[in-house]
């Protein structure tokens, strides 16, 4: 299948907040409830629909853990989009917003979209961070909110499609040149092979069992 334009994306935010299970739900509409931890990245990749546009995103899936970080750092470059995860039953998570924000800011492409998520909302009994508090670091911040839930798959196809759209209105509005590969944005080729659900995992996943989302 063609594409018109592929998309880099990168998914950040502490270890155990549901980067990868949020892939996992978005690739292949599926749910693991005990995830390795992602050691170095992992990697996948799903057609969507925009404005009658076939559109391939390209989604890496990062290391929460301090140790990583300077890989993680080597992948906001060239990329287009970021979906900045916490989880809404840990208050720490996202207190380090901030850093992560900051992080992402200083190593990308002054354009990218970053969209807050909340994760776990499924789990409101055992919330401790606000819906209105994810909204107001996000009205302060410039970023899209969602709240999602891994589990469920709530919102979880729109946060994806959502922050897609957005990069999608960003090339139409002429901010993103399309042309430079470091902005995170490919035009398509004509014909090339490729579909929904495809995905695979680069880099090794392993280390200690535990609850992902």
């Amino acid at each position: 299948m063609s594409y018109a334009y592929l998309f880099k994306y990168i998914i950040i935010g502490d270890t155990g907040v549901g980067k990868s299970c949020l892939l996992l739900q978005f690739t292949d509409k599926r749910f693991q409830p005990v995830h390795d931890l992602t050691i170095g990245v992992e990697f996948g990749a799903r057609m969507i629909t925009i404005d009658n546009k076939q559109i391939k995103l390209q989604i890496w899936d990062t290391a929460g853990q301090e140790a990583f970080r300077s890989i993680t750092r080597s992948y906001y470059r060239g990329a287009a989009g970021a979906l900045l995860v916490y989880d809404i039953t840990r208050r720490e998570t996202f207190n380090h917003l901030t850093q992560w924000l900051e992080d992402a800011r200083q190593h990308s492409n002054s354009n990218m979209v970053i969209m807050l998520i909340g994760n776990k909302s499924d789990l409101d009994s055992r919330r401790e961070v606000k819906r209105e508090e994810g909204e107001a670091f996000a009205r302060e911040h410039g970023l899209v909110f969602m709240e999602t839930s891994a589990k469920t798959a709530a919102n979880v196809e729109e946060a994806f499609i959502n922050t897609a759209r957005e990069i999608y209105e960003k090339i139409q509005e002429g901010v993103f040149d399309v042309h430079n590969e470091a902005n995170g944005i490919k035009i398509g080729p004509q014909h090339s092979p490729g579909g929904a659900g495809l995905t695979s995992n680069q880099g090794a996943a392993g280390g200690q069992g535990g609850g992902c989302c």
